[in-house]
């Protein structure tokens, strides 16, 4: 059986644990010879009459019969596998030398390297895993956060698959009653009660549109949310990011055009890193250095998922800058853009505050958690909306299912239409 270049008859060897120094390294077999295979390298009991899910002690002698390494022999016999083929997995002393050593013995006595994945893609095509909890075990192993980890760890026990098959299952009943209810045309009999029909395509399309709805979540938990601090020189830019980090991470001073390359940090808030860049002011400047750190703070527009445009309302024509602000936002229509006042400590009470998303001052907030947790919520439901945060099996965290999703909302609007 041959998969994307794969060939899954073969007996395949890998390393599943990290180069570099550990207490322990494992290297791991799979496949219809992967006991004789292992055996062939093993001074100990015979893997070859041991029950499976046994762990033997013995060495790796190479060809000479040289010691290689003391080793704990786990033999695992299909099919009750991860790949569904028999493993035998060598815990060997951790570093380099002994498991590339066993590596190397393996691979001279009838294994091959493994390409990368394919254990999963074992795994896939003998049916241990849908396609859904293969990509969740790549997902686990890049986790950003703990609650990346939860998500990815509930489409591998099979939550998110179990809610596509639902709405399969609501789908597929239509398409019974539908084709009934055609072969039967003629007849003096109806089978397809309209109302069920319009209840199991709506259901379906609740579930579809409430997946699709997740997606914004599951893309800021698993890649992250990059916001863009901008605005003119002195706007308070990298005050608000030293409070928002809680440190000094940025040269504050009143001296305009102090940043003039793009500082980042994260932010980690419920369980979403979000990526903060300050920016060098915006402005016209003779300055060859600053005046490349305006082109780049423009630059850093196109990159962001949300820029926070900073404005000094203390400042007699800040007004000009809202005509500015409308602009990005025309020109990149899909850059979510909060329009924050700042300094409103240095006005009067009841002063400008209009056309503004949130006012603030970054100098008062620094050491105040509420305050910069108010701002984080407004960013957090900027950048995911209003997703119900208690579902995580249900959340989408891979662009290609919103793609199928998306496709399979556009299949159900157009049935929808017929049935009306």
């Amino acid at each position: 059986m041959v998969a994307r270049g794969y060939t899954t008859g073969e007996t395949i060897v890998a390393r599943a644990t990290p180069r570099g120094a550990s207490a322990l390294s494992i290297v791991r077999l799979s496949g219809p010879d992967a006991v004789a295979v292992a055996n062939s390298v093993f001074d100990g009991k015979s893997l070859l009459d041991v029950a499976s899910h046994t762990a033997s002690v013995g060495f790796l002698r190479s060809s000479v019969g040289s010691a290689v390494d003391q080793v704990v022999a786990l033999v695992f016999r299909a099919p009750h596998t991860a790949t569904g083929e028999d493993i035998v997995e060598f815990t060997c002393h951790g570093g380099d030398v002994a498991s590339d050593e066993a590596i190397h013995l393996l691979t001279r006595s009838g294994a091959r390297m493994a390409e990368p994945g394919e254990f999963t893609l074992r795994a896939f095509m003998n049916g241990k895993v849908d396609l859904a909890q293969a990509e969740a075990i790549g997902e686990m192993i890049h986790a950003r956060s703990a609650r990346s980890g939860r998500i990815s760890i509930s489409h591998l026990r099979g939550d998110y698959s179990t809610e596509l098959s639902g709405i399969r299952g609501q789908l597929l009943e239509l398409l019974a009653l539908i084709e009934l209810e055609l072969d039967f045309s003629e007849e003096d009999v109806e089978f397809a009660d309209r109302a069920r029909l319009e209840v199991l395509l709506n259901g379906a399309t609740l579930k579809i549109n409430s997946l699709l709805d997740s997606y914004r979540l599951g893309k800021a938990i698993t890649n992250g949310v990059r916001v863009v601090i901008a605005g003119r020189p002195n706007a308070g830019k990298s005050t608000l990011m030293n409070a928002l980090l809680g440190y000094d991470r940025v040269i504050v001073s009143d001296i305009p055009g102090t940043t003039r390359d793009e500082i980042e940090a994260v932010v980690t808030f419920h369980g979403i890193q979000y990526q903060f860049v300050d920016t060098a002011g915006i402005r016209q400047t003779v300055d060859v250095v600053e005046a490349e750190g305006v082109r780049r703070s423009i630059s850093s527009f196109g990159s962001a998922d949300i820029l926070i445009y900073l404005t000094d309302v203390s400042d007699s024509d800040f007004d000009e800058e809202s005509d500015y602000v409308r602009s990005i936002k025309h020109s990149n229509p899909d850059l979510h853009v909060l329009f924050v006042g700042n300094k409103i400590d240095l006005v009067k009470e009841g002063g400008r505050a209009k056309g503004f998303d949130w006012m603030l001052s970054a100098f008062q907030m620094a050491g105040k958690e509420s305050m910069v947790t108010d701002l984080m919520e407004l960013v957090e439901r900027t950048s995911i909306g209003s997703v119900a945060m208690g579902d995580e099996q249900q959340v989408v965290t891979s662009q290609r299912h919103q793609a199928h999703l998306e496709q399979a909302m556009a299949a159900a609007e157009r049935a929808t239409s017929q049935l009306g």
